[in-house]
């Protein structure tokens, strides 16, 4: 991968989000901040194991270097996402951050219990949301050490 002018390698981030809203905000977000990212979206649960080992018509999918995963999916919610990703020794080490509405204290301790990296709850107004995605790519794009494969 590349790095750009500011010194930010750019990473491949999986996004698994079923609102198109959500998923438009994110990327633009990433956009504004001028984050050369590379992003991939599914839409519910099954999609996003079969992106994460190569499935299907996933055949040919990029390993991601981070995944921000939403817990209300359908299919599989993101719950079972997690638990999957977290239990399988290829993906494991990948950071999860959970990216979700849900601010009910059993989905943060489950998330947590299922070893996701962290647990942000979506804001509903559109600029806050938009400066929490930014922050989110800068912390995991500038300050954190990703591990590779």
């Amino acid at each position: 991968m590349s790095s750009n002018g500011n010194n930010r390698q750019a990473i491949v981030i999986l996004l698994v989000e079923d609102n198109p809203g959500d998923t438009r905000l994110v990327i633009e977000a990433m956009h504004e901040a001028k984050l050369e990212n590379y992003i991939h979206v599914v839409e519910d649960g099954i999609e996003a194991m079969q992106f994460l080992r190569r499935e299907g018509r996933f055949g040919d999918a990029p390993r991601p270097d981070l995944i921000l995963l939403d817990l209300n999916l359908p299919k599989k919610d993101g719950r079972a996402v997690l638990a999957e990703v977290k239990a399988d020794p290829v993906l494991k080490r990948i950071p999860v951050v959970v990216l979700t509405t849900s601010q009910a204290e059993e989905d943060v301790l489950r998330a947590y219990d299922l070893h996701a990296n962290c647990y942000i709850t979506k804001p509903v107004d559109m600029e806050q949301f938009m400066k929490v995605v930014a922050q989110i790519d800068d912390f995991w794009v500038r300050v954190v050490t990703l591990p590779k494969g």
